[in-house]
């Protein structure tokens, strides 16, 4: 599984980060994945942080 924030989308409010802080940090103004693929473990995490994100800015692939 692969996790990624949209910089364009994302409202740095922090939620992802707060929710999975071991698969999200900020950069700045805003989130990012802190890893290309998504550890083991970290799945259930991301797609909680995707469907919660106000922005939609967390995009997760297969």
């Amino acid at each position: 599984m692969k996790a990624s924030v949209d910089k364009e989308l994302c409202t740095g409010c922090e939620l992802c980060v707060s929710s999975c802080p071991d698969i999200f940090e900020m950069d700045g103004d805003t989130a990012k994945a802190k890893f290309d693929i998504v550890p083991d473990g970290g799945e259930e995490c991301v797609q909680q942080a995707a469907e919660d994100c106000p922005s939609s800015a967390i995009k997760v692939e297969e």
